[in-house]
Order: structure tokens, then sequence, then C-alpha cells
């Protein structure tokens, strides 16, 4: 697995807000260039032979208007598709929709930027008690995968991996991840102390530990 520090700092972190037609949404966004061309970078995340080697098993119709569904985790619907630069889709999870839009763009020095949106309707009081980083350390895991798996140096998809999650680096990697969700939640103008609360919790859901 690669450096794990090396991995939060390699990453950016925005928070902000967009008003939908059902009203205020909150929007996540987790951006990082990869040594990889933009024709590998595609692959790597709508190949569904590839992607349990990184993320988890996909199965369904990865496709325009095709229905998909993660296992374990969330499902959904292919809105739209431009290979291999973009695609956006429903993030269907329990009676929850949100939306996910990721888009690729070929850098200056020959990488690929990867750029991933997340945006929804939060429940204030789950906002407040956990902020941004109860959706970002997922997609914090799911970019060190794809970092992993695009290096060569592993596929195991770390956040199923019990027993990195379970060591001192797993831990540690939550909460620098925890961490920078803070710093983009303070930066989007979340009062200090509600932003560390939260990531405190967020910290202490992923870690197994007691709530504080």
């Amino acid at each position: 697995m690669i450096d794990a520090t090396s991995q939060i700092s390699a990453v950016r972190r925005q928070v902000g807000a967009r008003t939908l037609a059902a009203g205020e949404a909150r929007v996540m966004t987790i951006s990082q260039s990869y040594d990889a061309s933009v024709a590998d970078v595609w692959d790597a995340c709508t190949n569904p032979e590839r992607l349990p080697r990184w993320f988890a098993p996909v199965s369904g119709e990865l496709r325009l208007h095709g229905r998909y569904q993660v296992e374990g985790n969330a499902s959904g619907t292919v809105e739209r598709c431009d290979p291999p630069k973009s695609f956006a889709a429903t993030w269907e999870f329990g009676d929850e929709i949100s939306w996910i839009e990721l888009r690729l763009d070929p850098t200056d020095d020959g990488r690929t930027r990867l750029l991933l949106e997340h945006v929804g309707h939060v429940k204030d009081e789950f906002w407040l008690q956990f902020g941004p980083g109860a959706t970002g350390v997922g997609w914090d895991l799911a970019l060190l995968g794809l970092a992993t798996h695009l290096a060569g140096t592993g596929d195991a998809p770390p956040e199923q991996n019990a027993a990195w999650m379970g060591s001192a680096a797993g831990r540690a990697f939550v909460a620098a991840s925890s961490e920078g969700w803070f710093e983009a939640s303070v930066a989007a103008g979340t009062d200090p102390d509600e932003a560390r609360a939260a990531a405190d919790r967020t910290t202490a859901f992923y870690t197994g530990a007691p709530q504080p």
C-alpha cells in the first residue's frame, strides 16, 4: 500500500452548497491527480473487472440509464456518461438519494486529475453531528484504494480490509482524513468548535472508538 501520509496530502477537499429543485443541498468535492492516462483511470473507475480490486464489486448495467449496485453499499442510475471524461449517477442508500459526478481531465504534466462531487440533501441534525467527514472519509478511503491500484502496489480496497482498518496505520489514516474534512468545513464557514466536534465523532465512528 502507498504511504498514507502522502496520500492525505495529495487529495484536495472542498465543502460547499448548491440550490436544487428540492432545496439547498450540501456538496462535498474531492480530487486527486494520478500518474496514469485518462483512459486508464476511466477504465479503473468503470470496468466491473477492475472495480473490485480497489473499490467494491459493482453489478448491473454500467451504461447510460443503466442501474447499478455497489455490493454492501449504494445503488443508483447512470444519468450522464461521456467516456472517457465524465459520468454522473444517483447514489441511493436506504431511503436517501444523492448524486455523484466524476470528471477526469489531463494535466499539463501528463497526469490525470480525478474530481468527484457528491451532492445531497443532508439533514441538519446529521450534518451537525458528523459534518462532511461522514461521506468524505469514505471517499478518501476509495481514492486511497485507487491510488494503490494504479501504482501497482496492491489491490485490496482498504475499507474492506478489516485488519488494516483496525491497525494503527488505518486509524491514523481515518483521523487524518477526518482532519482534512474538518479543515474544509471550517474553510466553508462552519463554526470551528462545531466542525471539531463533528470531526471527532466521525473519527470515532470509523475507528470504533467511544463517541466523544
